[in-house]
This record gives C-alpha cells, structure tokens and sequence, in this order.
C-alpha cells in the first residue's frame, strides 16, 4: 500500500487489514540493497553492526508523516465518495468503477 487510493480500493473490495511493506522502510531512509538477511545494509536500517548502524539518518518523524499524508489522502477519498468511516467502506464493491 504506498497511497491514499489503495487503500480505499482494498477496502472496497473487501479487506479489513492493510500491510504496508517496505513503503515505511523507503520513508526513513532504506534504498532496497536487497541484502538486509546478511546484516550488511549500507545505511543501517536493518543491520546490528555497529559500524554499519552509524550511517542510519533516519528520523521516525519521517514514518508519521508518510502515514498522516497516506491518511489524509484516505480521508479526502472517503469524502468524495461519502463515507465517514472506513467500516462503512468494506466490502462495498458496487462504489468502484471499472475505467
């Protein structure tokens, strides 16, 4: 789930939980190396090498603001379409559109 739009459309079509994978992850400062299981990630997200962890810039504030822009951008979906609540959302297939 990397926006607003995906969400919705996962909610519509009937999902009531919703994973996010490596969208956080990008957001405090991963660049996808792909050698996390190694314990050599070069800027120091997923390592324990203290070395390795040094070079980790990410700020957490980072991971709040993707999630409030992702929410906001939900939340003016929902709007448009005249929900209050996603509950009201799930399942409901009969508000997407196929274009």
């Amino acid at each position: 789930m990397l926006n607003g739009r995906d969400l919705v459309v996962a909610a519509l079509l009937g999902a009531e939980e919703y994973g996010f994978s490596t969208a956080p992850l990008v957001a405090i400062g991963c660049i996808m190396m792909r050698v996390c299981q190694m314990d050599t990630c070069p800027v120091g997200v997923a390592t324990q090498n203290p070395e390795l962890r040094k070079n980790f810039t990410g700020d957490p504030e980072h991971v709040v603001n993707f999630m409030r822009f992702v929410a906001e951008d939900m939340r003016e979906l929902m709007a448009e379409l005249g929900f209050r609540t996603i509950d009201d959302m799930i399942g409901r297939t009969d508000c997407l559109d196929a274009a």
